[in-house]
């Protein structure tokens, strides 16, 4: 069959406690600029059962009711009901936020990056989104599973899950998904007389009502399918496990598909070049697929905190550019700014925008808001690569 490998990547539901913690955090983040486009955020959110903490540091002009606002948060993901161990109603919530450091201010009000590190960025030619293949269909599956529960299609599912996509390759190219591991919380109602496993037909219906409609032509009769493999998943959310900002960073990036530059992006205003650096990395990366200099490219960019110019920028293309790498490079410092106020301004990055990015991926994303998916520069690019 070729050069042929496996390749795995997974997803969370809006329902998991780190992912409640993302759009936790980057639901403060949107309420500030709303009132206060140049406010500071550096939110953090930590849950555990009954309780949410807010922490981190913020400097602004606006008012946010915090208490309000979370509630809202966990009630728009579904934590409506006591049975689910965890609601909107009774969570205690604990605000813990400060100022932030005058020393880190002072560099930023400048124009420098706000910390060190590097961020990446990372398209190849495997899906309509220039996205891994087994990411686009987990990020899927999980947005499938809220939509058959909040449109009642199947009552039983709560709010937390996972969902888990392996594809064979052949030669470099997504051929099918032969495993699919699907992890839903579910009421007692679908457990056998047991009470230690769903019904097989529940298991039956999840597959049908989930999974076929996002795998369609990816998968075949051979296509295995792990459905709550424990047996029963009716304990989720923060009454089984904590939850924190900033802990799928895999999942918000490639998949891991390419390497990521550690920093989390949830709850941190743009003046974060962990967040801004890596939105302007898929956004150079994408566009230079889109343009046909390379069918896969993985951007690196570094920062020195308070520098305004990057110390490094690499790219690989894994070899199927058209050009050397050092043009691609010429090319991206020629065309794209790299300096944390340029990328602010290019991706028009000081919006509310970000609660919508904290569930199904930070990238490979169609909607309006998400301006570092754009290929405007692509045509321009392929010009000037005389391709």
């Amino acid at each position: 069959m070729g050069n042929s490998y496996f390749a795995t990547s997974e997803s969370v539901a809006c329902g998991h406690p780190d992912k409640l913690c993302d759009q936790v955090s980057d639901a403060v983040l949107d309420a500030i600029l709303k009132q206060d486009p140049k406010g500071r955020v550096a939110c953090e959110t930590y849950v555990t059962m009954g309780l949410i903490i807010i922490g981190g540091e913020i400097t602004t002009t606006s008012y946010v009711d915090i208490h309000a606002l979370v509630r809202k948060v966990v009630k728009d993901i579904g934590y409506t009901k006591p049975s689910y161990g965890f609601d909107y109603h009774t969570c205690a919530i604990l605000n813990a936020i400060n100022s932030q450091s005058p020393d880190i201010a002072m560099g930023v009000d400048r124009g420098g990056a706000g910390d060190q590190g590097m961020m990446t960025g990372f398209a190849c030619r495997e899906t309509p989104e220039l996205m891994p293949l087994p990411l686009i269909l987990s990020h899927r599956l999980v947005k499938r599973m809220r939509d058959v529960r909040e449109q009642n299609i199947l009552k039983y599912l709560g709010p937390d899950g996972k969902a888990q996509v392996t594809v064979l390759y052949v030669d470099g190219k997504p051929k099918k998904a032969t495993s699919v591991v699907l992890a839903c919380q579910h009421a007692e109602e679908i457990l056998d007389k047991s009470k230690q496993h769903i019904t097989q037909a529940a298991r039956k219906q999840i597959i049908r009502e989930i999974a076929l409609p996002v795998l369609k032509k990816w998968m075949d009769k051979d296509t295995k399918f792990y459905v709550n493999q424990t047996g029963k998943f009716t304990i989720g959310g923060p009454q089984s496990d904590t939850g924190m900002t900033g802990r799928k960073i895999v999942v918000d990036t490639y998949g891991g598909f390419a390497p990521v530059g550690g920093g989390a992006f949830s709850g941190k205003d743009p003046t974060k070049v962990d967040r801004s650096a890596a939105y302007m990395g898929r956004y150079i990366a994408k566009n230079i697929v889109a343009s046909g200099i390379a069918d896969k490219c993985y951007l690196q960019v570094a920062y020195c905190i308070g520098k305004v110019e990057p110390v490094s920028v690499l790219i690989d293309t894994f070899g199927t550019a058209k050009i050397a790498e050092g043009k691609i490079i010429k090319l991206v410092r020629d065309n794209f700014s790299l300096y944390p106020r340029g990328i602010i301004e290019a991706l028009d990055l000081l919006r509310p925008i970000y609660y919508k990015t904290a569930c199904y991926g930070h990238f490979g994303r169609n909607e309006k808001e998400f301006t570092w998916e754009y290929t405007d520069k692509a045509a321009k690019l392929r010009k000037l690569a005389g391709i």
